[in-house]
């Protein structure tokens, strides 16, 4: 199986810039990008007017970091397993990629439990209390982004039985452009929580 065989609707829709799939995610990051730089700027702001002091961010919060760096390598694979139509790594990346993001989800889940136990929150004051913030906005949109990410799986997995229903699969630009788009937005939350883990760490060692 090939990429290169001729598709008749591929070259218009790879052209088709401005398609609705493009618009509504580039309309998002720029949304969600706003609202954190929001919440950033109110921190740096009540550090500087109300001397809110830094909390530490907890250890937990640097391995999810490696964790969502993971899915996002694994995301990678999968985006050449497709490209080389490789059928059972493009899955098998598909599915690990799912399971590190569900995984950071849980330890994200724990991390809070154990703020909570040791009083960083909501004991720590401001601090603390935007650090959860922070990590509740960028768990929910995790969250939002799940339900896609498990249909597109689970479309995959349904249409790779056959060896027409792969070579369809394959040569649907549809669907190489959601991969696409998936791609992009998952990297987006991973650069997202590097930067919210560099933010706080330099907030606690530098300011």
């Amino acid at each position: 199986m090939s990429n290169n065989q001729y598709n008749p609707y591929k070259s218009d829709y790879k052209n088709f810039v401005l398609h609705p799939y493009k618009i509504m995610l580039f309309f998002l990051l720029i949304s969600v990008s706003m609202i954190f730089v929001g919440v950033m700027a109110a921190y740096i702001y009540q550090r500087i007017t109300m001397g809110i002091e830094p909390v530490r961010l907890p250890y937990v919060f640097i391995l999810n970091a490696f964790i969502l760096l993971s899915s996002s390598y694994t995301l990678n694979l999968s985006k050449k397993s497709y490209l080389s139509d490789n059928t059972e790594r493009y899955k098998l990346y598909l599915t690990l990629t799912l399971g590190l993001t569900l995984l950071f989800m849980v330890a994200q889940v724990a991390s809070w439990q154990w703020m909570y136990k040791v009083g960083i929150f909501p004991q720590a004051g401001p601090g603390g209390q935007y650090i959860v913030a922070f990590a509740i906005l960028h768990f929910i949109h995790i969250f939002a982004g799940l339900p896609f990410f498990i249909a597109f799986l689970r479309r995959a997995y349904l249409n790779m039985k056959e060896p027409v229903t792969v070579l369809i699969y394959f040569s649907d630009p549809e669907k190489q452009m959601k991969l696409r788009l998936l791609t992009v937005y998952w990297h987006y939350l991973d650069v997202l929580w590097w930067i919210l883990v560099l933010f706080f760490t330099f907030n606690y060692l530098i300011i």
